[in-house]
């Protein structure tokens, strides 16, 4: 799979540090990898964004932004504020699959969730995954809340028609409570996708050396770690 959107149930909840993850269990493994972030919102000229994130903790991929919007809102109303072009999904689908051409592979991190507006006519970003063809891979939240919004997503995706690679928790507690240990079961039974990974809390702060090296531990086979889901939900069962 050339291409994978990484998108959320919300926002803050740790997708920037799994697409890290992701690009850094790709780079150990050979392959040469792209991120391209569409929209970037919140962040002045000069300064670093998401995908200069990605780079910090992965290593070696080629970044690739197509705007950057000041005030930290949807790309579509911040587009709107800042009297600049929206990003359209057919500008998003160009731009990847150009580096899909000369990438074993690129992440397309998208800004919030999956149906944050990117223009004024409601385009989102699952309308550019339905463009690329490309699979989704959701980042979701451990605690309290995190079913339903997770389900939505979940639900949404399928009435596009689109594919799912499945869920990663964006930030695993040290501690996990009653909610997050119930919800390791209950994600998976409720939105019929499977998880992925889990990326424990604060992995963005760790030196990019112990990061790259860790990442393989925070994901599943498929998006090239070695973590193990029952394992995982075994630990979690019998935590506290």
């Amino acid at each position: 799979m050339p291409v994978i959107v990484v998108t959320g149930t919300g926002t803050e909840i740790g997708k920037t540090v799994v697409t890290a993850a992701v690009a850094a269990a790709a780079l150990g493994a050979g392959r040469d990898v792209a991120v391209l972030k569409p929209a970037q919102t919140g962040v002045g000229a000069g300064e670093p964004g998401d995908v200069a994130e990605v780079a910090r903790l992965a290593g070696a991929v080629t970044p690739a932004e197509l705007a950057r919007f000041p005030e930290p809102l949807a790309p579509g109303t911040a587009a709107r504020r800042a009297g600049l072009a929206p990003v359209r999904p057919e500008r998003i689908a160009e731009a990847a699959g150009k580096l899909a051409a000369e990438h074993d592979l690129v992440l397309v991190e998208g800004a919030g969730g999956l149906l944050v507006r990117l223009d004024d006519e409601g385009a989102t970003l699952a309308d550019a995954a339905a463009l690329m063809g490309a699979p989704v891979l959701v980042v979701t939240t451990a605690g309290l809340g995190t079913l339903n919004v997770s389900e939505l997503t979940a639900r949404e995706l399928r009435r596009r028609e689109l594919d799912c690679l499945g869920m990663v928790i964006g930030s695993w507690p040290d501690r996990p409570g009653l909610a997050e240990r119930c919800n390791v079961a209950d994600l998976p039974a409720v939105t019929g996708l499977p998880l992925l990974g889990a990326v424990p809390q604060g992995a963005g702060t760790l030196p990019p050396d112990a990061f790259r090296h860790a990442a393989g531990d925070w994901l599943a086979p498929s998006l090239g770690g070695r973590w193990d889901a029952e394992a995982f939900a075994l630990a979690a069962g019998t935590a506290g």
